[in-house]
């Protein structure tokens, strides 16, 4: 009689800015609401180009959203340019018995409305409760190396190895994710993933980068 061994679990892991959100950002999209598109763009800059840490981005980002509400989030949310088939997606991880994550540098109170949508966790930076009275804690502001560490704890928390583990990202807050990870997805990435990506994808629908991945595991 022949014994089938058990399929090991997949643990997949979804950045927010640039991945899930084609060619945008929460903070992006939320600056918007809020006529405050140029400001942003100058902060997103300061991040991408001069060096701006993500705990010093959150400071000033949270100066120019001194006015934010709740309703201005939940509208920054629905209009955010997401990419297609996200629930679909997530739906079939957990129908397959595996696990589904996002972990993104961006507020908690934009990436936690994805739990909603299918996801088994969300993890953001966690800011100030809305509306604002106090400032940021930079300690609770996540980077690049947070990413790693949370991946970790997901690991253990859902008995994944590292090996068996899926990243999908875009830009250079996902590079260290991606070094650690085998199985690796660029989703319409920029240079920084270059080299480091065993799948790439370019355009909107998430159905189709997932799939780079349940082929290959076929």
């Amino acid at each position: 009689m022949f014994h089938v061994k058990p399929r090991k679990p997949r643990l997949h892991l979804f950045d927010l800015d640039g991945t899930l959100i084609r060619g945008s950002a929460a903070a992006v999209e939320i600056s918007r609401q809020l006529g405050l598109v140029k400001e942003i763009a100058a902060l997103e800059e300061g991040f991408l180009q001069r060096g701006l840490t993500s705990d010093e981005f959150a400071v000033q980002a949270r100066n120019l959203w001194a006015d934010l509400t709740v309703d201005h989030v939940a509208a920054a949310f629905e209009g955010a340019p997401w990419l297609g088939g996200i629930r679909e997606v997530w739906a079939d991880i957990r129908e397959r018995g595996d696990h589904c994550a996002v972990i993104t540098l961006s507020p908690d109170f934009f990436v936690e409305r994805l739990l909603d949508w299918g996801v088994d966790t969300a993890h953001g930076s966690r800011w100030p409760v809305l509306p604002f009275t106090e400032q940021i804690h930079r300690p609770h502001i996540l980077d690049a190396r947070a990413k790693v560490r949370i991946a970790r704890g997901l690991c253990a928390r859902y008995g994944v190895a590292a090996a068996d583990c899926v990243a999908y990202g875009d830009s250079m807050s996902d590079a260290e994710l991606f070094a650690t990870v085998p199985e690796t997805v660029a989703v319409n990435a920029d240079h920084h993933l270059a080299g480091l990506a065993r799948h790439s994808y370019t355009g909107g629908d998430l159905r189709e980068a997932y799939a780079l991945v349940q082929i290959r595991a076929a």
